[in-house]
């Protein structure tokens, strides 16, 4: 984990992470938006790690500091879109939750427009299992498929695009 909160600190720090003309049009409220699933690494993994980015004095989103009584996903794509960096923690319940394959689409649109750093985080899960939504994984994911079904490619795209990025697996 200490490697991962070093790259994180390296990747939103301006000495480490040029200012780019758009970096200076773009006002980033967070370095780093965390996204993960809440049931699976709420108060372990994640918590840590974000105790650990905010020691280190990065300004880090997770979903507890939403604004109560706003719409949830615009501010979950609004707090996206203000961040330098995204780390995704692919755990085994990860996708079963659409506002996190949702979450994912975003950051990596964010990826792509914006330049936007993205750093992979593959927690008790391999990211061969991500990247096929396999195992234990894939049976998460196909949960959605009743329900979701017009959602389903886009999601299965991204899970592909992010498991082929370097990333951390954590057992």
């Amino acid at each position: 984990m200490a490697s991962l909160i070093n790259e994180a600190a390296a990747s939103s720090s301006s000495s480490a992470l040029p200012l780019s003309s758009t970096d200076h049009q773009n006002h980033y409220t967070y370095e780093v938006f965390l996204s993960f699933r809440g049931e699976d690494t709420r108060y372990d993994f994640t918590d840590h790690l974000y105790n650990a980015l905010c020691l280190r004095g990065i300004k880090t989103f997770r979903d507890d500091k939403l604004s109560r009584g706003e719409d949830i996903s615009q501010e979950l794509l609004k707090a996206i879109d203000e961040s330098r960096v995204s780390i995704v923690v692919f755990s085994q319940n990860y996708a079963s939750s659409r506002w996190c394959l949702d979450e994912l689409v975003k950051i990596l649109e964010c990826r792509e427009s914006k330049g936007q750093k993205f750093r992979a985080v593959f927690y008790k899960v391999a990211p061969s299992d991500v990247r096929h939504q396999i195992g234990a994984f894939g049976d998460a994911f196909a949960t959605l498929d009743q329900f979701y079904k017009d959602s389903m490619d886009k999601w299965k795209a991204a899970l592909k695009e992010a498991a082929d990025l370097s990333g951390w697996t954590f057992e």
